[in-house]
């Protein structure tokens, strides 16, 4: 099996080692080269990984040999990403037979490609609101990794070692791909569906599971807040109790923590999507943009035009 690897500036390496490692341990398990790699890059320059080290590569993305998969590895803003030739490229490569991937924010590149139309696939839940505010056709899951047909998308981090021993187990039989996984000290096999998060309960460390399913339909629902009211009889609590449960595990009012959430959503798609900062306001819940600047400035030091023009890193 010949891999490639198309590494974006920006890719986190504990989301592209987990997606080369263990066909190395298959090769070596196996006493067999069963699988061989090479690495490219937009325009063939060495590639910058998140935490500043620099990897070689082989060549451009536009000169890559025939390949059985190719793993696109992204992170750091990619909805920014607008290289016309690694695009065409990957269609290219698509239309001959290749296998694409999408690792953490690799998706939201093939997305942009148009690979990604009429698919499951799922995408770093980090990357995930820009995902669906720019792109409908595909058919988002969140689940740790999909493959559906000829496109594999993984949410990254640790999630790729269940793929990879999915893929493993799938070319080289189940044998093998337990051995790997016993080399990298895996007892457990993650299913596909597996969330990618803690759940409510481990996040907000609470015991209490009205307020359990009041969380969850605020954070489903964070761009059109659900009223205190509904909030309550989710929780099968009166308004004042919910209060007082709020404050007492999550540290706030219902009301502050609904706006955290709108801040937290629009500084992501201020960050990661090209949408006017008009259309983010509304995307997030704000009834006004002047509301919105003089929200987003008190919480976060800077007025959404300045993160826009300064903060993208």
């Amino acid at each position: 099996m010949r891999l490639g690897y198309l590494m974006i500036d920006g890719f986190a390496l504990m989301s592209y080692a987990p997606v080369i490692e263990p066909f190395r341990a298959a090769n070596r398990l196996s006493g067999k080269t069963l699988y061989e790699w090479k690495h490219y890059s937009p325009a063939g320059r060495e590639a910058m990984a998140s935490n500043g080290i620099s990897f070689n590569v082989d060549a451009a993305i536009t000169a890559m040999e025939p390949t059985d998969i190719l793993f696109v590895c992204a992170g750091g803003n990619p909805a920014l990403f607008r290289g016309a030739g690694t695009l065409q490229a990957l269609r290219r490569a698509a239309r001959f037979g290749t296998i694409i991937g999408g690792v953490s924010g690799g998706p939201f590149i093939l997305a942009r490609a148009g690979l990604l139309d009429d698919v499951r696939c799922t995408i770093h839940w980090e990357h995930e609101e820009a995902f669906l505010e720019t792109f409908d056709r595909p058919m988002l899951e969140r689940g740790l990794f999909v493959i559906d047909g000829d496109r594999v998308t993984c949410a990254g981090g640790i999630a790729g070692l269940d793929l990879a021993a999915v893929l493993i187990g799938r070319d080289q039989g189940a044998e093998l791909a337990d051995k790997v996984s016993d080399w990298y000290i895996q007892t457990e096999q993650r299913q596909a569906e597996r969330p990618q998060r803690h759940s409510i309960i481990q996040r907000y460390r609470i015991t209490h599971p009205g307020l359990e399913k009041v969380l969850a339909a605020m954070e489903a629902n964070v761009a059109e807040p659900l009223q205190r009211d509904a909030l309550a009889v989710t929780a099968k609590v009166s308004v004042r109790q919910l209060e007082r449960l709020f404050k007492r595990y999550v540290g706030t009012s219902i009301a502050a923590h609904a706006q955290t959430l709108k801040l937290n959503l629009a500084y992501k798609l201020l960050v990661e999507t090209t949408g006017s900062i008009t259309e983010i306001s509304a995307a997030s819940g704000f009834a006004s943009q002047s509301h919105f600047s003089r929200s987003f400035a008190k919480k976060f030091g800077a007025n959404p035009s300045d993160l826009r023009r300064y903060g993208r890193t």
